[in-house]
């Protein structure tokens, strides 16, 4: 699996990482779990990303890979007010208690990348959240510090100089945050990981969609129709669309890692083989960057990055 250079941290990830959020907010069994990340740890995938707030996303990550530690870049993401976790949202006390707690869940003495979890704007103003992180940074709990998120606070927090990785929102359906987000990170050697980066399959029924998925699954579905473009249009197979989706991300410049969250083993070869092809070339990259400009223009609408 090749690697990117991670920003100005001296980490090199995985092209294709892992995203623990499905495995905890769909109930995914432990043993599945095991198969799966010990399945893509084997094949070269680095980086494995959850949070808090993935219903028992950490503690089933820690459960079955934390033996092999040192195979893999851990990022989670803190912040957010929780159930048994002293201290209010985004306050110093609680982004010290859920990183704590994360360290316990996940098996492991450091976070090598902890991310505020999409706050506002604001609370990156303020302070208060970001110089916890430094604090935790500095006591070498976690090695770098970031924030998940999209649009102007994205690019804000992209400017902060203790600032060392993003994630945000890229793919197909998603496109704002390619300039707003990434030629920022770009500019300030921030390492950038892009979340939903096919998607949510967007190209599906949506009776096919699993959960909370279905909330992104609809504004994306939504988006897809309106740009009024195919698999053929561009030169593939009617089923082609999980390729084309994140061969896409990979293209934009500036990206150092995408994620993608399953609950199924079977799917890891089918996105691995996907990924070995490399980013999508320039002019289907650009002919699905005009679809996007010309249904956001005929909506008469901005189309955000989809926190």
């Amino acid at each position: 699996m090749q690697r990117r250079s991670f920003g100005k941290t001296g980490l090199e990830v995985s092209l294709l990482g892992f995203g623990g959020a499905p495995v905890g907010f769909l109930e995914t069994e432990q043993i599945e779990v095991a198969e799966l990340l010990n399945k893509l740890l084997d094949q070269g995938v680095n980086l494995v990303d959850t949070a808090a707030g993935y219903d028992g996303s950490e503690e089933m990550i820690g459960k079955t890979i934390s033996h092999r530690r040192d195979d893999y870049v851990l990022v989670s993401k803190c912040g957010r007010a929780m159930d048994g976790v002293a201290g209010e949202a985004w306050s110093a006390e609680c982004v010290e208690n859920t990183l704590n707690r994360a360290l316990t869940r996940l098996q492991t003495d450091h976070l090598d990348v902890m991310l505020l979890h999409s706050c506002e704007l604001e609370v990156l103003q303020q302070g208060e959240a970001v110089g916890a992180l430094v604090k935790a940074r500095d006591a070498g709990k976690i090695r770098f510090l970031g924030y998940a998120g999209d649009n102007e606070a994205a690019a804000y927090a992209a400017g902060l100089d203790d600032v060392a990785g993003i994630e945000t929102s890229i793919s197909i359906c998603d496109q704002a945050n390619i300039e707003a987000v990434l030629a920022p990170c770009q500019q300030n050697s921030v390492g950038t990981i892009a979340k939903r980066s096919i998607a949510n399959a967007a190209w599906k029924d949506i009776s096919e969609q699993r959960g909370m998925y279905v909330n992104y699954a609809v504004t994306y579905g939504q988006r897809l129709a309106a740009m009024a473009i195919t698999p053929e249009d561009l030169g593939y197979g009617a089923d082609d669309w999980p390729e084309i989706a994140l061969r896409f991300t990979l293209a934009q410049p500036g990206l150092s890692c995408a994620i993608v969250g399953t609950t199924k083993a079977s799917h890891v070869a089918t996105n691995l083989a996907a990924a070995a092809k490399g980013p999508l070339p320039e002019a289907e990259v650009a002919a699905l960057r005009s679809a996007f400009q010309r249904a956001e223009a005929a909506m008469g609408e901005t189309w955000l990055g989809q926190t």
